[in-house]
């Protein structure tokens, strides 16, 4: 991956996290598709149930790389925010934006601990958090991944079987009604 789109999609995550953050909540986890370098777009975890429902629709993030033809994908979690959803062990630095950069061939992942701060003062008298972005730990071949993130790496790479003259129409379509927010960019737009 180009270091550059690596480094804006770094971006756009901890904008997502100070804004998400600000208003109270963690964003879900996302997945980034990219085929020959180009995003295909920015999916978000559908509403999901804590337990196994979790574990699944964390997982099922894949479907899309899948569909697309992916050849590389980035995934990006909060790591409590995860773990509780799954019923999981914290794994880990917390509160920490985790993104794992995945082709067929291994990962990367990368860490970004963030320390939880109230801004000085908030108009409405409300308490949102601002991340206050530690030092990043050296990026890490190979790391452990927590098993739904595992699950939607190795899927993202497993062809998807549809019998539809448009598999990745489709699957866009079947997965916006099951609640993941998709946002395509303009080259994959349908």
């Amino acid at each position: 991956m180009d270091t550059q789109v690596w480094d804006a999609l770094v971006a756009s995550m901890k904008n997502a996290y100070t804004a998400g953050l600000g208003e109270g909540e963690v964003p879900r986890p996302v997945i980034m598709p990219l085929v020959r370098g180009e995003l295909v777009g920015l999916i978000w975890v559908r509403p999901i149930k804590t337990g196994d429902d979790a574990l699944t629709g964390i997982a099922q993030l894949s479907n899309i790389a899948a569909a697309a033809g992916a050849d590389e994908v980035v995934l990006a979690w909060e790591t409590g925010d995860v773990a509780a959803a799954c019923k999981l062990p914290v794994v880990g630095p917390a509160p920490c934006l985790n993104m794992v950069h995945a082709t067929k061939d291994g990962h990367t992942l990368h860490r970004f601990p963030y320390a939880e701060q109230p801004p000085a003062h908030s108009p409405d008298g409300s308490v949102p958090v601002e991340p206050q972005w530690l030092p990043a730990p050296e990026p890490e071949p190979g790391g452990e991944l927590v098993p739904p993130v595992r699950a939607a790496v190795d899927f993202s790479f497993t062809p998807l079987d549809l019998d539809h003259p448009s598999p990745f129409g489709v699957t866009v379509i079947l997965m916006e009604e099951d609640g993941f927010t998709v946002r395509l960019t303009e080259a994959f737009a349908p």
